[in-house]
């Protein structure tokens, strides 16, 4: 166990530096490739293209961490949710949602008259 694991950690090291510099290279060469052309902007340096792709991961993508939950699991979490509810618990459910999300006439009802 021990002898895997003493291979396995310097290769996941390589390999993310590997993965890194190419993910770096491939938007160094897209940028220079089309912003100087479409818009008139310098060409960039790899260090500058590697800086651009953190900035964008932070800013749109997080690091990944996210607690092992995809973005659509919340949907699923509801559904087993509202499984586990008694008829008379969901109908008191969405009464609830329809009244804090502002429809709270249903039936063809109107308020306040």
């Amino acid at each position: 166990m021990k002898k895997k694991l003493m291979w396995m950690i310097p290769l996941g090291m390589v390999g993310m530096a590997v993965f890194i510099a190419i993910g770096g290279e491939i938007v160094l060469q897209l940028w220079n490739w089309l912003a100087p052309t479409l818009f008139g902007w310098k060409q960039i340096t790899f260090w500058q293209a590697l800086g651009l792709l953190v900035l964008c991961r932070i800013l749109f993508g997080g690091f990944g961490m996210h607690g092992g939950k995809k973005r659509g699991d919340w949907r699923a979490g509801m559904e087993e949710r509202c499984a586990n509810m008694s008829p008379e618990e969901r109908e008191k459910f969405r009464e609830r949602l329809q009244e804090r999300w502002g429809h709270g006439a249903t039936g063809g009802e109107t308020p306040g008259r």
